[in-house]
């Protein structure tokens, strides 16, 4: 039997490096990622000398807004299983850069869906993963969100992927793709970029213990209501979506168990702390113009379909990326204080 080969794009961002380490440890499959040349590989860093080696994992080079790049990579991988997870995901730099957001989410899932097509892989089993900031300002009477609520993007970023949604849907629908997509509600752990609140915070701390910064944590919104979940969960939930009885044209809402407020997210961090009285401050430049700030997930959808359960209690993923951090600010890095 042939060995299955998955392409992950975005392999060295947070989700695609977690879900690495989940393919390589819980298939045989062969794993291609996708990334720019320029792109940091401390995510992957512990799979170096196997992709050095050729072993189960390699890395091709491409670029989501360079169409002839993401056919090459299409072109010379043939994947089985495609998690298209590459992006521009920070929501506020999205508000500085929209068109840069734009044309990276919305134009670049364009060119990897008709590079497949033009490519003849329309058999792939294919993710395309949205977010659950399509659903934007969802009043209370419609919490927890379903898969049908309206969209009401409250961000250039959040515009950007119900592009992305929109367009997963029309392959499957205009050209009998087997195409996914799913918006994941909050999700986090090791790994996280230093751009979304709870790593930011997470640093911080961890910055304040080392001796490097104030004992004072700064914060945007604190009020902003959160499911959160394990992205160790999030890339279990996104095997079982391409493997149990894949549905062409399906979305799904994903996410955890564990609703909380930003702050009360802020307060755990802090009672983990080693040093004690840390205040919080807010700095006006963490704040958005206009932000979704009720993001409660209904998964029964998902749930049903696939038997996916969140398993990582939201505890240990805040001890774990609060430990993440710790380990790096040891190391002796320079960190920029955002």
């Amino acid at each position: 039997m042939t060995t299955k080969r998955a392409l992950i794009t975005g392999i060295t961002g947070m989700v695609g490096s977690h879900l690495a380490d989940y393919l390589l440890e819980n298939t045989d499959w062969e794993i291609i990622g996708m990334c720019r040349w320029r792109s940091p590989l401390d995510n992957i860093e512990h799979h170096v000398a196997r992709i050095n080696a050729k072993d189960r994992i390699g890395l091709l080079y491409g670029d989501l807004r360079d169409y002839h790049s993401i056919h090459d990579v299409f072109s010379r991988s043939k994947p089985d299983y495609v998690f298209h997870l590459a992006a521009q995901s920070y929501p506020k730099t999205s508000f500085e850069s929209p068109l840069d957001t734009f044309d990276t989410n919305i134009q670049g899932t364009a060119n990897v869906l008709e590079a497949m097509r033009k490519l003849d892989l329309k058999n792939a089993i294919t993710h395309v993963c949205a977010s659950s900031e399509v659903f934007g300002r969802v009043p209370k009477e419609k919490l927890p969100i379903d898969e049908e609520c309206t969209f009401h993007p409250a961000s250039p970023y959040a515009i950007s992927k119900v592009g992305t949604d929109l367009i997963g849907r029309y392959y499957a629908e205009a050209y009998g793709m087997t195409v996914m997509t799913t918006r994941m509600f909050t999700h986090t752990g090791p790994r996280r970029g230093d751009v979304f609140a709870e790593s930011t915070f997470a640093k911080q701390i961890a910055m304040i213990e080392a001796g490097m910064i104030p004992p004072v944590v700064k914060t945007g919104n604190l009020d902003s209501l959160r499911t959160f979940a394990d992205v160790r969960d999030a890339v279990r939930a996104y095997y079982l979506l391409v493997t149990v009885n894949p549905q062409p044209g399906a979305y799904y809402n994903i996410g955890g168990s564990y609703t909380c407020s930003v702050g009360d997210m802020l307060k755990t961090l802090i009672a983990m702390s080693t040093v004690k009285d840390i205040k919080v401050e807010t700095d006006p430049d963490r704040l958005r113009p206009i932000d979704a700030d009720l993001q409660v997930p209904n998964t029964a959808k998902f749930k049903s379909h696939t038997g996916w359960e969140p398993q990582i209690p939201f505890e240990k993923t805040m001890r774990d990326l609060l430990e993440y951090w710790r380990e790096r600010v040891k190391s002796g890095q320079n960190f920029l204080t955002r």
